[in-house]
């Protein structure tokens, strides 16, 4: 009953099966009770490039965010079962490669969906599983995501500001804010905003539109930035 009232607000709409995975794919899971998704790139082979942090550098803080950090952390079955593909991925931070058991944790799978209309973007009640943006041809999505792992660079992980879903649709877009390369906020991160802000209005539809108006693919200040100098930009910045 809870999976079919889930199903009819848009939240499994976009569950597929492994068959249906084509590299290049945007995937997520969703953690800890479906307050987060983790998300990444698929390239093929049962291998998904991901954007994470490392089991323990965000625990402590005393809220919730502990718990999202060590659900976004590859796990097959604990520290004392480590993955035979894999092996120990829970210290590893950063730009990561995953088996898909791993990258799932147990969880289901779904599609992020790309190119979306404005209708279907407001029909959907959760944000950071879809945009209005479009994806680019899924070779150039795959040669991104494997740049930035093989320099393991995509600035410093933040749960709101620079988070698995920022560095997925990089990956399928390469748009990103201003001239200064500045990442667009993520729906998972635009909802939280837009939650807190439509509560003190009289629409219920008010988040959804905040999340409309945010959307990467709604924003007029985004442009096309290669790999190579977001990786330039970011490799001068933390040796500086």
């Amino acid at each position: 009953m809870e999976s079919l009232f889930l199903d009819k607000i848009g939240l499994f709409s976009n569950q597929i099966s492994r068959d249906d995975l084509k590299a290049g794919d945007h995937i997520y899971s969703w953690r800890t009770a479906f307050v987060y998704a983790h998300h990444g790139i698929y390239i093929g082979d049962g291998k998904v490039i991901h954007f994470t942090r490392g089991d323990g550098l965000e625990i402590g803080t005393g809220t919730f965010l502990d718990k999202i950090i060590v659900g976004s952390v590859p796990n097959h079955g604990g520290d004392n079962n480590p993955c035979p593909n894999c092996g120990h991925q829970s210290n590893l931070d950063g730009v990561i490669s995953s088996c898909l058991d791993c990258f799932l944790s147990g969880g289901n799978l779904y599609l992020f969906e790309y190119g979306v209309s404005p209708a279907i973007f407001l029909a959907k009640l959760r944000g950071g599983t879809c945009t209005i943006a479009t994806s680019d041809p899924s070779d150039e999505v795959i040669s991104r995501a494997k740049f930035l792992l093989s320099r393991n660079v995509f600035g410093n992980y933040h749960p709101f500001e620079n988070n698995c879903e920022d560095f997925a649709i990089y990956c399928k877009t390469s748009l990103m804010v201003g001239k200064d390369y500045v990442l667009g906020r993520s729906g998972q991160a635009s909802s939280v905003s837009a939650v807190a802000f439509a509560s003190r209005m009289v629409s219920p539809w008010a988040s959804n539109a905040i999340r409309l108006f945010t959307d990467i693919g709604m924003r007029k200040d985004v442009m096309k930035v290669p790999v190579e100098s977001l990786v330039a930009v970011n490799t001068s910045a933390r040796e500086g």
